[in-house]
């Protein structure tokens, strides 16, 4: 006569150990995966590479702000200037080396035509980076 609390159960068929040979057979599975990789991971090529002794040039091309204000007014560099002036420095800053970047800062009330025809200018004229400048949500 068994002494257990559940002696009285008809589950004398069951197992209350967990059987560890599947989990050992899995794991030395992968121990074995992983010594057969590991030294493929490993090879590497030998490669004589030259060696040269040069400098990082580090020189940013200028910046030109041009403005145009809510009268229509265009401003190069805080500068008034009139078309044929817009022209001349425009063709002036595409001729520099390097060439600089053209910082297009446009008044919110400007009609969108005055902005095109500045941007079809510095078109025109030769420059090729035109970036807007905008003013963040809340000012």
């Amino acid at each position: 006569m068994a002494m257990s609390p559940f002696s009285g159960d008809d589950d004398d068929g069951l197992m209350n150990e967990i059987n560890m040979t599947p989990l050992v057979d899995v794991m030395l599975v992968l121990l074995i995966v992983f010594m057969v990789t590991i030294p493929v991971i490993r090879h590497a090529v030998k490669i004589d590479l030259p060696h040269a002794s040069s400098q990082k040039e580090d020189t940013k091309p200028a910046q030109v702000t041009v403005a145009v204000d809510a009268d229509g007014n265009v401003l190069w560099n805080d500068k008034k200037v009139d078309e044929a002036q817009l022209s001349a420095k425009i063709a002036e800053a595409a001729a520099a080396n390097p060439q600089p970047e053209l910082h297009l800062d446009a008044d919110r009330k400007v009609p969108y035509e005055k902005v095109a025809q500045v941007m079809s200018a510095a078109q025109a004229g030769g420059l090729t980076k035109i970036g807007f400048v905008t003013q963040p949500k809340g000012k």
